[in-house]
């Protein structure tokens, strides 16, 4: 039997953080557009079932593309089983124009609810539970799991070996140890990730369909299982689907003086990178550079910006002074530096930028 397992999908992200309104709408049209092509995967692949572990969508008000994206792929495929499970960004809206329920569309509430994956033999069993701050104390006592069966297990939340105070959206991994779970299929965590439950099972998040923020780089899609049902055993592969990738790149600008000599930086670490064209891309410019270096951001952001889809650069750079260099300074610029060295209830950090100001202006110069 062949599963595909996603979660945090986020349709209709609003995608502005970082985009412009027209760029951001274009993304939205993307990442419906990747949820469709995982649906041509699907039914390529000859896959029987699909599990949505968690916020299928972004918001609770979805807009009708949306909507109806998701429930022609649900209509349009009755031999693929849907088993959704709602995150905390989900609302049941799409739901409520439907004249009946799917017969292939599985739902999970608060209590544990059991499916039966492949009809036929019963050997594949499907068991998820949407947890709240009402089952965070007995969820886990109440799960009663077949020893015999392939087990898959379904949750949404932050995994960690010990439930929190109010238990909301916390998977405490201790408590489904020994469980006779298999495979525990997870959503909230946006990247890939995986790992042994204990000695007969894992658990695994797929992460997000699309990457939507610089906190989202890397490769990102969905888990395919494919499960022997008798030996109770399984493959699993990672499909990166994702239309774009984001790229969050340091660049070490430390004695750098100009930013001529920091362009040069980003050149090679955008030419050691090899990015694609359809790429967003943050460059990070870290290290320590003089209080007196030329570094005109939105210059360097004009240089580079037409490379990729998108690009920003944060500074993250440290201000060096040279004290020593402006203790004799006779100058109008000396008397202002030692006046800031001497300035008590400052951060050396907070001086430095202080005495940048300060030269910039009577340089002439627009404090950057």
């Amino acid at each position: 039997m062949r599963i595909i397992h996603c979660a945090d999908l986020h349709l209709d992200s609003r995608m502005r953080a970082n985009l412009t309104k027209e760029k951001a709408r274009e993304r939205q049209a993307e990442l419906l557009n990747t949820f469709q092509k995982m649906m041509e995967y699907a039914v390529w692949h000859q896959v029987d079932a699909i599990i949505i572990a968690g916020d299928l969508y972004d918001t609770k008000n979805i807009s009708a593309a949306a909507r109806n994206t998701v429930r022609e792929a649900i209509l349009r495929n009755p031999g693929i089983d849907f088993y959704y499970l709602k995150g905390n960004h989900d609302a049941e809206s799409f739901l409520s124009n439907l004249e009946e329920m799917p017969a292939n569309l599985k739902l999970f509430d608060n209590r544990w609810t059991t499916y039966a994956a492949d009809k036929d033999t019963g050997r594949i069993m499907i068991t998820g539970a949407e947890l709240c701050k009402e089952n965070a104390a007995s969820i886990y006592n109440e799960l009663t799991l077949d020893m015999e069966k392939f087990n898959i297990v379904v949750l949404h939340g932050q995994e960690a070996e010990h439930t929190s105070r109010d238990g909301a959206e916390v998977i405490s991994l201790r408590s489904l140890r020994n469980k006779g779970i298999d495979y525990l299929a997870l959503g909230h965590i946006h990247s890939y990730k995986s790992g042994e439950l204990d000695t007969r099972g894992s658990y695994c998040y797929p992460g997000c369909l699309e990457g939507r923020g610089f906190d989202e780089c890397g490769e990102h899609g969905f888990v395919v299982l494919n499960i022997d049902g008798e030996k109770r055993s399984f493959r699993r592969e990672f499909i990166s689907i994702a239309s774009r990738r984001l790229y969050a790149l340091d660049v070490d600008i430390t004695d750098c003086m100009t930013s001529a000599d920091i362009a040069g930086r980003i050149r090679v670490v955008l030419a050691e990178a090899g990015l694609d064209a359809a790429s967003l891309v943050k460059l990070v410019l870290k290290g320590s550079v003089d209080v007196e270096c030329e570094k005109n951001i939105e210059l360097l952001t004009k240089q580079f910006e037409d490379r990729y889809y998108f690009l920003k650069i944060d500074d993250e750079s440290r201000l060096d002074v040279d004290y020593g260099l402006f203790a004799l300074d006779e100058s109008l610029k000396g008397e202002f530096v030692r006046t800031v060295m001497a300035a008590e209830g400052l951060k050396e950090e907070e001086k430095a930028v202080i005495v940048r100001y300060g030269i910039q202006a009577l340089a002439g110069e627009e404090p950057e």
